[in-house]
């Protein structure tokens, strides 16, 4: 199982609607590195939702729940659904804070809008919901 962080601006889609939703397509990625991390997906894979803009914190978890698949315009998306909302945001201050993140792209490419988690991020971020603010 692979875990990607998905980045949205909130007024735009937000967790919130995700949940209303309860699955969307991930779609209008246009950027070539993001596409090719949206490729590499399969079903069951993981997602951590953040949300871009003021707030800058992951804020969710969902569930991809279709493998990749070209959309009208030829770019790849997917479908996902929500899990839960995490017991507290992670904010991107937090996440630059930490050694472990300082290559990662979410810190070195901030435009950047799906990336793959290595396996040792996401076992840090596991471990900083727990924590209290």
């Amino acid at each position: 199982m692979k875990y990607f962080i998905l980045k949205t601006e909130p007024e735009s889609y937000s967790y919130d609607m995700l949940e209303k939703d309860s699955k969307t397509i991930w779609d209008g990625v246009k950027n070539p590195l993001a596409q090719k991390f949206m490729r590499s997906a399969n079903v069951g894979d993981m997602a951590y939702i953040y949300h871009t803009g003021n707030q800058k914190a992951i804020v969710g978890f969902a569930k991809i729940i279709s493998n990749p698949y070209e959309d009208k315009d030829g770019l790849i998306v997917f479908d996902v659904a929500p899990v839960r909302r995490l017991k507290r945001e992670i904010p991107l201050k937090e996440i630059k804070s930490i050694e472990a993140f300082k290559d990662f792209y979410l810190v070195k490419m901030p435009r950047l809008s799906v990336m793959e988690i290595p396996e040792y991020l996401v076992k840090i971020l596991q471990n900083l919901e727990k924590q209290s603010p």
